[in-house]
């Protein structure tokens, strides 16, 4: 991240002379669904940047609008009952009054995804070379032959063994881990320049993951694509992500350098992910911190801090401007609070941090 996010993208510039800008430019992007109940805010007003060869983590808990907000970038909400504002633009090309058809070109191609549960996105009914290669013959133009051939390489690129034999399996003949090695062959099998990986671990075990996640930063190495990691999990996040996005009910609260966020975090949701998460140097013993409440219906968010109902700091800030007053995201590193900087890092140090020691 640049402007919006950390400064290391621009120190990197100064160093060499040369100014980066970022590949994806997403800016007061708001999803808004219609239902029958009222209108959803899905993601309302947010912003962030990615540069080539650098990962973003975005987490947040179920429902925060985490994959909401990549599924736009794809162009993958329907349009009769969604509202989409804001600018989305992919290395200078704006996407949100892309036609579709060009949106067609893009998929697969310049940005791809890995979705969440391979299961459901792969086809039963196809094999998974067939699958693999279909993006290659849409985007390249190949034949079957060269699709198929493509669709092998990328088998043993993502660790799948003997894959001359294995691209005629059928998904429901692999395990849960090497599904998900289908998914990301299949994601990079055009070389995209932006990769978007949303929970690409859920419910594979920790080995699995960490081989993952191992997998996907070495071919970040070899193809210099720009990442974007959905997650819940922080543990995911420390490990593989450049710079951190939180989110919380459809918006930004806090951002960073991966450094930043876990080291001196700012916001008190933020705080609450952390406490609630095990560690493995903690005392078995010892209680778990979890956030207090649920998170706010977005058909009616709270006028004021969306986290507020649950904040445990409430207290700390006068005038009851949390319950009134929406917090903004500051530019650069920052928390959107009514909090200031000096209570932050108090409330930090002498609250949370005893709390995860």
């Amino acid at each position: 991240m640049t402007a919006t996010g950390s400064t290391t993208g621009s120190e990197t510039g100064s160093a060499t002379g040369l100014e980066t800008s970022p590949f994806l430019t997403v800016d007061d992007l708001r999803v808004h669904f219609t239902t029958e109940d009222g209108v959803v805010k899905a993601v309302d007003g947010l912003s962030f940047e990615v540069e080539r060869g650098r990962t973003l983590g975005i987490v947040g808990e179920s429902g925060s609008g985490k994959s909401v907000a990549t599924q736009a970038v794809l162009g993958l909400h329907g349009q009769s009952t969604t509202a989409i504002s804001g600018r989305i633009t992919l290395d200078g090309e704006e996407l949100t009054t892309a036609p579709e058809r060009r949106l067609e070109r893009l998929r697969g191609n310049t940005a791809a995804m890995i979705f969440q549960d391979p299961l459901t996105a792969l086809s039963p009914y196809y094999t998974v070379g067939r699958q693999i290669g279909e993006p290659y013959r849409k985007h390249r133009g190949a034949s079957r032959r060269a699709a198929r051939a493509r669709a092998i390489e990328m088998l043993g690129k993502v660790g799948i063994p003997n894959p001359a034999r294995r691209v005629d399996d059928y998904p429901h003949q692999f395990s849960g881990g090497m599904r998900q090695r289908v998914m990301i062959a299949m994601a990079l099998i055009c070389d995209p320049d932006l990769l978007i990986a949303d929970e690409p671990t859920t419910a594979l075990d920790v080995t699995v993951q960490a081989q993952i996640l191992d997998l996907l930063m070495e071919l970040q190495q070899e193809f210099g694509s720009a990442i974007i990691m959905i997650t819940h999990d922080l543990g995911v996040i420390a490990g593989v992500a450049d710079d951190v996005l939180v989110m919380y009910a459809g918006r930004a609260v806090e951002r960073g350098t991966v450094r930043e966020v876990l080291s001196a975090p700012r916001h008190p949701y933020t705080w609450g992910l952390l406490t609630s998460m095990p560690r493995l140097t903690t005392d078995v013993e010892k209680e778990l911190v979890p956030i207090a409440g649920t998170p706010p219906s977005l058909l009616s968010p709270p006028p004021g801090c969306p986290f507020e109902p649950r904040c445990r700091f409430v207290a700390e800030v006068a005038d009851g401007r949390c319950a009134g007053e929406r917090p903004a995201l500051p530019e650069g590193r920052g928390a959107a609070c009514h909090l200031t900087d000096e209570q932050q890092r108090t409330l930090y140090r002498e609250r949370i941090r005893p709390e995860l020691a």
